[in-house]
């Protein structure tokens, strides 16, 4: 634990933004389950709705410094890819 003040304050925000971090992480693998399932129900217009959504928060945590641009764009069109592949 620390002893001067400001480190004491500046430990208690890393456990809140650690927080923060987590929380949003879970939130776009859950967003990645959603367009998963869609696919996998062969539902194009949730498939498609679910990823708009899903590229909306990969760029968000892109954005806030959550994940690398490259994983995002990845996932993107890993995505995209197998959404236009259902008929």
């Amino acid at each position: 634990m620390p002893n001067i003040k400001s480190q004491k304050k500046r430990s208690l925000t890393n456990l809140k933004r650690s927080a923060a971090i987590t929380s949003e992480k879970s939130a776009l693998k859950t967003q990645m389950k959603h367009v998963l399932k869609a696919i996998a129900d062969q539902n194009k217009t949730a498939a498609v709705e679910a990823n708009d959504l899903l590229n909306s928060r990969l760029d968000k945590a892109v954005t806030s410094g959550i994940c690398h641009k490259n994983y995002a764009s990845r996932q993107k069109a890993r995505f995209s890819k197998a959404i236009n592949a259902l008929v």
